[in-house]
Formats: C-alpha cells, structure tokens, sequence
C-alpha cells in the first residue's frame, strides 16, 4: 500500500569545485561535457546519484575520485544547498532531486571525463557584472544565473531557448549562483575558498581571490586594511621562499 502512495525521487549530487590556477592567477570551476540524455552535449557541472549504500557526503566524494582520481576528505567539501523544485523534473515520469557541494581543490589536476561525460575542462572565472559571473575555457563562455532571478523565475524558462551563453544542464547555472553568493557571504568569517590556494598563500594572493567575489580589482583591497580585519581568521607562518631581490612576502594560513 505504502509504495503506491509514496514517490521516490531520484537523487544527483553536484559538486562545484573550486580551483586556482598559479600560472594565470585565475580561479577556476570544474565543468564537463554531457555524452547522454538529456541535455546531451550540454556543459554541466560533475554530477553523480546518490546510492543506497552511502550518505550524501560520502556520494560527494566519490564524485570527485570518479571524475578526477582524488582521494579527499570531508575538510575539502561542504553542502551548499538542497534544490527540490518541483519544475526541475528531467521528464514527467521521475522527479530528480539535487544535494549540490561545493569542493575547495588546491592545484588544478589533470582531467580525464568520467561515466557520462564526453568531455571535461577547468573554466575561469571573472565576474560579469554587478550580478552574476562568467564561466570561460576557449570559445566557451557561459553566465551565471542574475543574482536577482529568484528559483520561480529561472524554472520558468525554457532552457533550449536561452541564448548559448546561458545554456548549461539542468539547473546548474543557478546552483552556480548559489555557489558564488555563498563563497562571497563567508569571506569575513569562513573563506573556505581560499582552500584552492593551498595551506599557505600571501596576503595579495588571498586579495585577488577576494576581489572576484567582491567584483573589484586586487588593488582596490587594501593590504594593511585587509591584515587587520581578517586577522582573526588568519595567522602568519614565515616568509614566501624566493630568489628575487627585494623584500619576501609574509606567508599566511587559514586559523584552525
């Protein structure tokens, strides 16, 4: 009886992880190619199903050692948000349900697609306008969700008739405006981003992660003011090894 009156959905994890990339001083996301329906060939985020025997977090971190070969622990991940709207089902016939994760990935490994993709590629990222983002790899160009459009509006489009800059699978584009809203809402108290730099990094490193979230140049973050307000989140480990003449960086982590 109990089976005829309950539905269950499908559950996908998706993961927006997070990288820097030390040669061109970007921060990067993770996006790869769909090889199968629906949204065939569209770009999305990495994505995987939830399974009977696993929890959400463990799901997410399957994903990543699918899709890129990385063992991580829990301290690399965190749980952005649930998207349950009705609106997102991929037919009429089952509902699919989204626990989206971000993963903070220091360095930038080498990608091979996994299960369900034809292709995967680290897309830089630069802020747009004043309210959302771009996505960028070669010809690639692809917008984030307007922080403006609430969940209603943006399920209410059609997503195959948006312009090919606003095409990713599913939902992703507004579960990457989620991603940016949450990392830019914690940089006072919890800058979890600035796991993609690596257990050390200069202040003017941590300021030009800062000002893709803020929308501002690194220049415009002053470097006295932004030691001192941020002092309780971080501590100095030494001086930056360097052969230049001139004087070293202070080296700085992320307070335990």
């Amino acid at each position: 009886m109990i089976d005829d009156i309950i539905e269950r959905p499908v559950v996908a994890i998706d993961n927006v992880i997070w990288t820097y990339q030390e040669e061109t001083k970007k921060i990067q996301i993770l996006l790869v190619k769909k090889s199968e329906a629906p949204f065939k060939n569209y770009w999305g985020l990495p994505e995987t199903f939830l399974r009977v025997t696993e929890d959400a977090d463990e799901a997410a971190l399957r994903l990543i050692r699918d899709k890129i070969g990385i063992q991580l622990t829990k301290f690399h991940t965190e749980q952005l948000k649930t998207f349950t709207n009705r609106n997102r089902f991929v037919n009429n016939a089952v509902r699919h349900l989204s626990l989206a994760y971000m993963t903070f990935l220091p360095g930038a490994p080498k990608l091979v697609p996994g299960y369900g993709a034809k292709d995967a590629r680290w897309f830089d990222v630069s802020f747009a306008n004043d309210d959302n983002y771009n996505l960028i790899y070669g010809q690639y160009r692809f917008e984030t969700v307007s922080e403006y459009t609430n969940d209603e509006q943006f399920y209410a489009q059609n997503k195959h008739d948006l312009p090919e800059n606003q095409r990713l699978a599913f939902d992703h584009r507004l579960i990457l405006k989620e991603a940016f809203i949450r990392v830019r809402n914690k940089l006072d108290y919890a800058p979890s981003i600035l796991h993609i730099l690596g257990h050390h990094f200069t202040l003017r490193t941590a300021r030009e992660v800062y000002a893709v979230f803020l929308r501002v140049s690194y220049q415009e973050i002053d470097n006295s003011n932004f030691r001192k307000t941020h002092a309780h989140i971080f501590e100095e480990v030494g001086i930056e090894p360097t052969g230049m003449k001139g004087r070293p960086a202070k080296l700085y982590r992320l307070k335990r």
